[in-house]
């Protein structure tokens, strides 16, 4: 999904499949703001299409892209020589087009940001307290959850407010996980929890998360993800009763779900 200065572009095909749309740049914008929300690397040549037609029109032009989830960021590091560092070529093509500025929200780790070009990070933090304002309740009882190492070191500086995290134990072969242990489970008795991350596929990690904190005794459990994809729905965390209700952002999701609430 790509617009300009808030409008959408309408992409169409030809019978063979090549891309066909109409984009009259204003010659009297200044500035021209474009958002992509990603849905597939298809939209890669849309993106390479507009940038170029608006330089046809104005070589000088500033364009500014607006990347709120970062395609591949999960893949900022390889493990075997067999693997493909997607990340680095995705960012390699961003910065081809030269943008002024590439403004990306929450990612995944620091390699994606100190890939990109003139990059702008937005944190989470306004969505986040508009996850805990919709808690049942959002005050000082609230406790946060952070489902692994690398979720609390992003967040809790970030919002400083009381949590325990988890340690998590995974099979890097398979990338299933093993175990799960939660720090300071004192803390959980007879509270409500919001679980706080970045991203979410299937959800398994904030299942395991959940368990481990009914163990621990607490009440209404919650969760927030910034980047939440949409096959959230062939995982068992909207049925398995564990969560209560999911917050996010419209990065990536597309759905309509009774349990989600998607945050602006």
């Amino acid at each position: 999904m790509i617009s300009v200065n808030g409008d959408p572009i309408d992409f169409t095909c030809f019978p063979d499949g090549t891309t066909s749309f109409r984009y009259d740049p204003s010659l009297e914008e200044e500035e021209f703001v474009i958002q992509w929300k990603y849905d597939g690397d298809h939209e890669c040549i849309l993106l390479w299409y507009l940038v170029h037609r608006i330089l046809s029109y104005d070589s000088r032009a500033e364009i500014i892209l607006q990347l709120p989830y970062i395609p591949n960021a999960r893949m900022d590091r390889v493990k075997s020589s067999d693997e493909v560092f997607t990340l680095k070529y995705f960012a390699e093509f961003i910065n081809s087009l030269s943008f002024d500025f590439v403004v990306v929200r929450d990612p995944h780790s620091n390699v994606a940001p100190a890939l990109l070009n003139n990059v702008k990070v937005l944190d989470a933090s306004y969505y986040i307290m508009q996850a805990i304002a919709n808690c049942m309740t959002c005050g000082e009882d609230l406790l946060l959850c952070y489902p692994d190492e690398g979720a609390a070191k992003r967040y809790t500086e970030l919002l400083k407010r009381e949590h325990v995290f988890c340690i998590k134990h995974r099979d890097w072969r398979t990338g299933n996980i093993e175990g799960l242990e939660l720090t300071n489970p004192e803390l959980v008795e007879g509270r409500n929890v919001l679980i706080v991350d970045d991203i979410c596929s299937r959800g398994g990690t904030f299942t395991h998360t959940a368990k481990a904190l009914r163990e621990a005794g607490a009440k209404d459990i919650f969760l927030y993800i910034t980047h939440c994809e949409n096959t959230i729905k062939k995982g068992t965390i909207l049925t398995d009763g564990l969560i209560k209700h999911v917050y996010t952002t419209g990065s990536i999701y597309r759905g309509n779900h009774e349990m989600i609430t998607v945050l602006f």
